[in-house]
């Protein structure tokens, strides 16, 4: 089940130039990801509505899309603008041929697409996921990666607080043998859930490097985004991790992290290297649980420790049912204290 009426990630805005444009499959659907020459993004359905040709397949020249196979053009609205067949004096009006178009949003340097029902325009649309006190600006490192899995392993990896010390083992990281017990106290925030600001484990040796004073505050909304804000005295180093799905057996996971922090800037390959590492990591894991999950097998959350899992899938629940009655959603989580050992 793929959530609808909700922001997905599309791509980091840096991938996409004035007049360029990109095919994507998102939530089982294919869209044209393009920036217009006054530097708009927008989505449009990649299918041309005449003969089923990819619009992605003809040109786009800034300003509309011309599809390969007959020549029909569109604006970046998904309004036709021409259908070079028709003669002079014949009765169509081409303006009534559209193609669907969705709500495109760059914030923070992040392209957004809404992915809507279909059935309704959710007017007034939601802001996109934004990370707050960072201001509008571009990251200082973006990364994306492939993950063949459903997208509800994919998000479970990555929230999930017991499996750092198996998966990521690393002198820089955790090891084995330094797990111990953590007790972190948990608030219902918007479309999720959030950890209260807090001391970093005495067992993560990535925070110690970034000074003294540091705080780290986590959050995660519907459909799959997790925000870190770490604090160093003034300083903030925030990392956004955006899960998107493809379709029901591959997902893109998309990284961006920002930092107010000078002297890491010099230090950007290195830290880019790291925080490619570390979801390879989580990638090469789901990659085998694959393995397992082809024979369909029954599946045991624990408290607390999957507590955040068993969270997801009440949210969802609970967003699909908010959803289908047309009412208003209501958060599931309450405010708690989790307490489990990594």
């Amino acid at each position: 089940m793929f959530l609808r009426n909700l922001w997905y990630f599309a791509m980091p805005g840096h991938r996409l130039k004035s007049g360029a444009s990109e095919p994507k499959v998102m939530l089982g659907e294919p869209i044209l990801v393009g920036r217009a020459t006054n530097g708009e993004p927008f989505a449009l359905r990649n299918i041309c509505p005449h003969r089923g040709v990819p619009l992605s397949r003809g040109q786009f020249n800034g300003n509309e899309v011309e599809c390969c196979y007959h020549g029909w053009r569109f604006d970046t609205a998904g309004h036709c603008t021409a259908i070079p067949s028709l003669i002079e004096g014949q009765a169509f009006d081409f303006k009534q041929i559209t193609v669907r178009s969705y709500a495109c949003r760059e914030v923070q340097g992040n392209i957004w697409v809404f992915m809507d029902d279909g059935n309704e325009t959710v007017d007034p649309l939601p802001s996109p996921p934004q990370i707050p006190d960072i201001g509008e600006r571009q990251p200082d490192i973006a990364h994306s990666v492939n993950f063949p899995a459903h997208v509800d392993h994919a998000v479970i990896g990555l929230m999930d607080p017991a499996h750092g010390p198996f998966v990521h083992q690393a002198w820089w990281w955790r090891k084995r043998h330094s797990i111990h017990e953590k007790s972190k106290q948990f608030l219902p925030s918007h479309l999720g859930f959030t950890m209260v600001r807090h001391t970093p484990s005495t067992n993560s040796a990535a925070y110690r490097i970034l000074g003294e004073d540091i705080t780290t505050e986590i959050s995660f909304q519907l459909p799959g985004v997790r925000i870190e804000q770490i604090s160093a005295g003034s300083r903030l180093l925030c990392g956004l991790t955006a899960v998107t799905p493809i379709d029901e057996t591959q997902t893109d996971v998309n990284h961006v992290i920002y930092w107010t922090m000078p002297w890491l800037t010099p230090l950007k390959p290195i830290v880019r290297h790291f925080a490619g590492a570390f979801l390879n990591q989580d990638r090469m894991i789901v990659i085998m649980q694959q393995e397992g999950l082809k024979f369909d097998p029954t599946l045991s959350l624990i408290d607390d420790a999957d507590t955040q899992a068993k969270w997801y899938y009440r949210l969802k629940r609970e967003w699909q049912s908010a959803s289908d009655e047309k009412r208003e959603f209501k958060n599931p989580v309450q405010e708690t204290v989790l307490r489990w050992r990594s």
